[in-house]
């Protein structure tokens, strides 16, 4: 799958997929706009078939992306975008499905798949992907636009990962259906709890749907650039096991966790370590209290990689520090290692590659 034609949209503290409205000479929307042409173009094997000279309906497009903006959905909690979006897709004559998703993971609502049937016998049934879950605080967003740039006015984030993956798939769909411009079958994959691991993602039956191949709409800049390869990622959740004792009377008798756990990352090769390999620890809980010598640490971290061997090379180093440090100062130790996603690579000669 490759990431077609990224461009940002600007926000408080957001670096976002697919809008950056930045003004370019005359408009500071036309690369929003040469963004949905884009993707016609694809969605017409690139035949560049525009007929009459019609354009992309600007103020639909606008529109459609401030709204899906305006719908509070974090993940696991999209209920009210989904049922919005699937109004909308019913009514522009797109045959809707939402599948069993969310009762697999524990969320209020599944998986959209929304199909606009082919006009042109022998075309590719071509699928475009964006998730509708953001990162949060999304409630209560207020949005502006300010010197083109679309920007939350509120203490929320825009909100435009994946909502602006998700508008200019719409308005595709409905610029092709107005102008009547040759296509196969597309497929729309809007897809749940993308932000905490791809998991609607991850249920989401696509050997069923028979496709030939497609692009998910959520990438970063330069625009009119697509991805066509990505790392394996691993996260890792470690927790040391310590032993409590009063910090003021008995501290001998304790293990401090938060020790074992420094000793493990100072001897650990974390950021950079090699050109397309990364590791970091990002979370760390535990405690019970100052007085308290503590009895328990969990870290939280990933590491990424276009090689395997070199991933599991440096996860095993990762986990021999922490088995390492545990060992010195005897505590336990427990670990969940899971492989998030594993890295594909499309080759240049693939269809959906020589296309964009």
């Amino acid at each position: 799958m490759a990431d077609i034609d990224a461009v940002l949209f600007e926000s408080q503290d957001e670096f976002c997929a697919f809008f950056n409205l930045e003004r370019v000479e005359a408009s500071s929307l036309d690369c929003v706009f040469r963004h949905v042409k884009n993707i016609v173009d694809l969605l017409t094997l690139s035949l560049h078939t525009s007929q009459n000279g019609s354009m992309i309906n600007e103020e639909r497009l606008i529109s459609l992306f401030t709204n899906l903006c305006s719908i509070n959905a974090p993940s696991l909690e999209e209920r009210d975008c989904i049922d919005w979006t699937k109004n909308l897709l019913t009514e522009m004559g797109l045959d809707v499905v939402e599948d069993e998703a969310g009762q697999a993971i524990g969320g209020n609502a599944g998986n959209v798949i929304a199909t606009l049937k082919g006009n042109t016998p022998g075309l590719p049934r071509i699928f475009l992907s964006a998730h509708f879950d953001t990162v949060e605080p999304t409630a209560g967003i207020e949005i502006e636009e300010v010197d083109g740039i679309f920007r939350t006015a509120s203490d929320t984030i825009l909100g435009a990962d994946d909502k602006g993956g998700m508008a200019p798939a719409i308005e595709a769909c409905q610029h092709l259906i107005e102008s009547g411009e040759p296509h196969g079958d597309i497929v729309l994959l809007f897809t749940v709890a993308e932000e905490i691991g791809l998991k609607g993602a991850g249920v989401l039956d696509i050997e069923s749907l028979n496709l030939d191949f497609g692009y998910v709409l959520d990438t970063g800049p330069p625009v009119g650039s697509f991805v066509n390869k990505t790392a394996t990622h691993d996260c890792l959740e470690v927790t040391f096991l310590g032993k409590p004792a009063h910090a003021g009377k008995f501290p001998e008798e304790g293990i401090s966790a938060i020790q074992v756990a420094a000793e493990a990352i100072s001897g650990m090769k974390l950021g950079r370590i090699g050109p397309e390999t990364t590791a970091n620890f990002g979370l760390i809980e535990g405690g019970t209290g100052v007085n308290v010598v503590c009895p328990f640490v969990t870290l939280k971290g990933e590491a990424r990689s276009t090689s395997t061997e070199d991933l599991d090379a440096q996860v095993d180093h990762m986990l021999k520090c922490c088995t390492e440090a545990a060992s010195k100062w005897g505590a336990e130790l427990q670990v969940q290692h899971d492989r998030h996603y594993s890295a594909y690579q499309m080759s240049e000669d693939e269809t959906c590659v020589k296309i964009g």
